[in-house]
């Protein structure tokens, strides 16, 4: 146990079990280990582990994190509530608590790692602010679930359902997951039981910043080294501007200068997404020509942006100026503007800059092919301490998606409009085009020092449902018969019908299949339609019925074979029709019977004897 260094010779026994029990408890909340070996000997992350693929919108923006004036880097916090921003880093307490247990989970689990917490706020930052605006609580769980775009494929990459929807609640699709943004499956391999709650939920930043910790020592890396390092970060997210943010944000939380831009390797320090809490900033003063010192009244330690005289050293008195002449027109000064000049108005301080774009609704859009969108995107664009964007904050919306004709109401791909007095703006309406499949709605504002906030809608066109058919009947009643090696005189005309509605069914997909007479062997002799050439086919899916519900089958022909079949027709809502086809033998000769041989008529006279 750690002892102060003051006055450690004064605490009492009874002090002292005071301490050892608090920690015990600490120990038991934040700090419980996995079992032993739970995460030794880890295989490395693969090149095709899907936690390295594109997965989300990390944030890459660096500005200054300033801390609250005053600070002393314990600030309280309200009861049940763990987003507190740390004084002396910005990060929230829980949040920091986090990493510090990660950091020190692996230091039991794998020393040879030598992974240090500031490595964990890096990715924490950058994955999700760590959850400062998701309500963070003290126990590490959020108000809010922390979800990742649905990984369809386009935009980010395609990563269908690996857990049945237990984590992200889909199970068709993957999304990242909590504060560090674990796909589903990775955290399978990978989770972490980090508060000793006896589950390792990746929702919860105890669980998930010791999970980070395990992922990125996997392998039997030691971070110390430089290849190691980046190896580890680049398996989180294969992009360099990821692992530049990552290790800026780590080495900024190293040095505790939060009040500085790290440099991410562009030279700007700004990147592509949200912007941190910085904390509210001082507001300077009115500027009169005389501001001294860097304090939060513009002076050092004064009142009033001047620098105050030491004490017990009397001023040296100024000679008077001498008085100016009365001007021609007292009412109206030189120069009101500038000072001496009867203005010196104050410079008006800038309006604070947009620090947040929060999504309003829902994230997934979807809509019919050829229909308008329900629901319009919609994001609140926020400043570092939670309030409304200053008016005329303006927010572009764009489509992002080679392969959708998605458009806004006026046909265009862009659309900017001016957030209200909430700091809400709402896109135009949507129109989904012909084309079914995904897209990306990208919402745009400018933060702090023209860096580029972004948030994403995921879109999706689904394909114009076929028309159902649920049966079939025949227009015509005369038999179909026909002889070998000819054709059937009448070519069968079919009308599909939609009985739940009662009407025809228009569009509806009809396949006809030529069967033996058992209607269940397909048959490789007798009747046979032509594909268009002179090869006979016996399976056929029809052109659409037309708006009526009706479609004529191509004209049947023969072979040389006899005998009877069915003409099996289905539609793809199961509607049946089976109609008998007959192939005549050919007719045979009747023989001509030979005439009857009439017998001689005997003699009456008998023969004379001799």
């Amino acid at each position: 146990m750690k002892i102060l260094r003051t006055r450690a010779a004064s605490v009492s026994r009874q002090g002292l079990c005071t301490a050892l029990l608090v920690a015990s408890l600490t120990t038991a909340a934040v700090g419980a280990s996995p079992a032993s070996g739970a995460f030794g000997g880890d295989p490395s992350p693969g090149p095709d582990n899907p936690q390295r693929k594109p997965h989300g919108v990390p944030n890459l923006t660096l500005p200054d994190l300033v801390p609250r004036p005053g600070a002393s880097g314990k600030p309280g916090s309200p009861a049940g509530r763990g987003d507190t921003p740390d004084g002396s880093t910005g990060i929230p307490v829980t949040a920091l608590a986090a990493y510090k247990n990660a950091e020190k989970l692996a230091a039991e689990r794998y020393p040879g790692c030598h992974i240090p917490w500031q490595l964990v706020a890096g990715i924490g930052k950058v994955e999700s602010e760590h959850a400062a605006s998701y309500g963070l609580r003290s126990d590490g769980t959020t108000e809010r679930q922390i979800l990742g775009p649905r990984l369809t494929g386009g935009q980010f990459a395609e990563i269908k359902d690996t857990d049945g929807g237990r984590w992200d609640g889909d199970a068709q699709y993957d999304r990242a997951v909590g504060p560090t943004q674990f796909i589903p499956s990775t955290w399978e391999s990978y989770g972490v039981d980090g508060n000793g709650d006896g589950k390792a939920d990746p929702n919860n930043i105890f669980d998930a910043a010791a999970g980070t910790a395990r992922y990125l020592c996997a392998g039997s890396k030691d971070l110390r080294d430089p290849a190691d390092l980046d190896r580890a970060i680049l398996s989180y997210n294969n992009s360099r501007e990821y692992v530049n943010a990552v290790l800026a944000w780590m080495r900024t939380y190293q040095s505790g200068q939060v009040g500085t831009t790290p440099d991410t390797g562009t030279g700007t320090g700004t990147g592509t997404s949200t912007p941190p809490w910085s904390g509210p900033k001082p507001t300077p003063l009115p500027s009169n020509g005389n501001n001294g010192g860097s304090g939060t009244n513009g002076g050092n330690g004064g009142t009033n942006g001047t620098k105050p005289s030491r004490p017990g050293t009397p001023s040296t008195p100024t000679t008077p100026d001498k008085p100016k002449p009365k001007p021609d027109n007292p009412s109206k000064p030189d120069n009101p503007d500038k000072p001496g000049g009867g203005g010196d108005k104050p410079t008006p301080p800038k309006p604070p800059a947009v620090s947040r774009l929060d999504r309003v609704g829902d994230e997934q859009l979807t809509a019919t092919a050829g229909e308008t969108f329900a629901d319009q995107p919609a994001v609140r664009a926020l400043t570092a301490d939670g309030k409304a964007a200053p008016a005329g904050t303006r927010v572009t919306f764009e489509i992002v998606g080679l392969r959708t004709e998605a458009r806004f109401e006026d046909k265009s791909r862009t659309a900017t409009v001016t957030v209200d007095k909430d700091g809400k703006a709402v896109a135009p309406k949507l129109t989904a085009g012909r084309i079914a499949g995904d897209f990306t709605v990208r919402a745009t504002v400018d933060g702090k020092g023209g860096a580029k906030i972004t948030t994403d809608f995921a879109g999706t066109v689904k394909a114009v449902p076929a028309p159902r058919a649920t049966a079939l009947e025949r227009d015509g009643k005369d038999d179909l018969t026909a002889a070998p090696k000819s054709s059937f005189k009448e070519q069968v005309t079919l009308k599909a019908i939609d009985k739940d509605k009662g009407k025809a069914a228009a569009g509806a997909m009809v396949t006809a299949t030529i069967l033996q007479s058992d209607k269940k062997t397909p048959a490789t002799t007798g009747p046979y339609f032509l594909d268009g050439g002179d090869t006979p086919q016996r399976r056929v899916t029809l052109v659409k019925t037309d708006e009526n519900g009706y479609v004529t089958l191509p004209k049947l022909f023969t072979d040389e074979h006899a005998g009877t079949y069915i003409l099996h027709l289905t539609t793809t809502d199961g509607a049946i029709l089976d109609l008998e086809l007959t192939v005549t033998a050919p007719a045979t000769a009747t023989p001509t019977p030979a005439p009857a041989t009439t017998p001689a008529t005997p003699s009456a006279t008998p023969a004379k004897k001799q």
